[in-house]
């Protein structure tokens, strides 16, 4: 039996090839590339208690982020001990495992600063091909790491990293849901509410993570920073979700209810202010607006034509553009900052949720994911090359992230609990 279309279902979604030294993350040639890390070298005894926080952020920053075969510590042929500069490295063992490209780290403290060094091989030819070093505050071993392997994704891309950003969430507690913001792995999270229910979260440019909350009996949207109470930013409607920063961060799109209907509305994103009406469909629902990266145009769901399909339209809302056609239930739309695609939640004909994109000039649709139960509520990473969304695969919805293409999925090594509409931001 076909689910009905509500206004909550919309407003609120169910909870290298190697050339140059350039990795090309795109076409049916790519592979990623095998790459051995070492166990990092560890210099004094306040640097070793850090030792596990580094390395597991950095395993996790190379095995996730798709661009690399991150090969089994226990496969490797040369010794614990072996050296850290080309002089002291056996390259035939480490080509021997399978290792194109090999990672060696050290890390030492100075007083209140950890230290860490990097160096970079390529195997075959027996060449140090990058050397980095950077130093954070000793509790910020994590973030350590994130530096370095962002060197090593820059070296074989030439584009900056995923490993520094920020993503937000909602997730259930004892007494509503709150909102959290953390670093790209999920570590590090800190609320950004505390009590009432506090929805679809977005990220806002320059700090601070605009969410729908209960707070005041009303679904108004807020803005908040973790240790602060949040800020009314629009309210004075029945019901006011999904906000979206355009690309510059001066403008916010919303959907806002309007009795039976919901319309698309932009605003200032400082205040609030020059609140504008884009959409216009009376009895009608139009929700989740998503701008493309030019700020040019705004992606978002509508049920004008009986069930809910994605659609764009200038951001002044002209030239209403349908995308969509496969499907009765397609929603939660998410511009790539590529701007070549338009990530969103489908409903397949097993009446199970699933991934998938479409190309925003040829309509072109691939899909994400498939036979793990439902897969839900994309948000690219700045650099679109990868995608957080939540799944049921493991129970309860937990945060994962995979490539752009859906390969190399990955569950985020977090608390356990019920995660929903997640974003992603520098």
């Amino acid at each position: 039996m076909t689910r009905p279309v509500t206004l909550l279902a919309l407003l609120v979604p169910s909870f290298v090839l190697a050339q140059q030294n350039v990795i090309e993350i795109s076409g049916a040639n790519f592979r990623p590339m095998p790459i051995a890390v070492a166990i990092p070298a560890v210099q004094d005894d306040a640097a070793r208690k850090t030792l596990n926080e580094f390395d597991s952020a950095l395993m996790f920053d190379f095995s996730a982020c798709g661009l690399f075969q991150v090969l089994d510590r226990k496969s490797y042929l040369a010794p614990p001990t072996e050296g850290v500069v080309a002089s002291a490295i056996g390259f035939g063992k480490w080509s021997d495992v399978g290792a194109e490209s090999l990672v060696k780290t050290q890390i030492s403290s100075d007083g209140e600063t950890l230290h860490g060094d990097l160096r970079l091989f390529n195997v075959a030819a027996g060449r140090e091909d990058l050397k980095v070093s950077e130093a954070v505050p000793m509790k910020d071993a994590r973030r350590l790491a994130h530096k370095l392997a962002n060197a090593v994704y820059k070296h074989f891309t030439k584009e900056t990293g995923p490993f520094e950003t920020r993503i937000t969430w909602s997730r259930k507690s004892p007494t509503g849901r709150d909102v959290w913001l953390a670093d790209w792995d999920g570590h590090n999270a800190v609320k950004v509410t505390n009590g009432d229910v506090n929805v679809i979260p977005a990220l806002v440019p320059g700090g601070g993570v605009a969410f729908t909350s209960y707070r005041q009996r009303k679904p108004w949207l807020y803005v908040g920073k973790p240790g602060s109470d949040p800020v009314l930013l629009i309210g004075k409607a029945a019901m006011v979700t999904g906000a979206a920063f355009s690309p510059d961060g001066k403008k916010v799109a919303v959907s806002i209810s309007e009795g039976e209907n919901a319309e698309i509305f932009t605003a200032n994103a400082a205040d609030g202010s020059n609140l504008t009406k884009v959409t216009d469909t009376k009895f009608f629902l139009n929700t989740s607006p998503s701008w493309s990266p030019d700020g040019k145009r705004i992606a978002f769901v509508s049920n004008r034509a009986g069930n809910p399909q994605i659609y764009v339209m200038t951001a002044e809302g002209a030239n209403v553009k349908r995308l969509t056609f496969q499907g009765t239930y397609n929603t939660t739309p998410a511009w790539s900052p590529r701007g070549d695609l338009i990530a969103f939640t489908a409903r397949d004909e097993r009446n199970a949720f699933d991934l998938f994109t479409i190309n925003v000039e040829t309509g072109k649709i691939a899909r994400l994911t498939q036979d793990a139960s439902n897969n839900e509520e994309p948000a690219f990473s700045p650099n679109g090359r990868l995608i957080l969304f939540t799944s049921t695969r493991s129970g309860a919805r937990h945060l994962h992230v995979m490539t752009f293409d859906g390969n190399n999925q990955v569950t985020l090594s977090i608390e356990k609990g019920d995660y929903s509409t997640p974003d992603w931001g520098p």
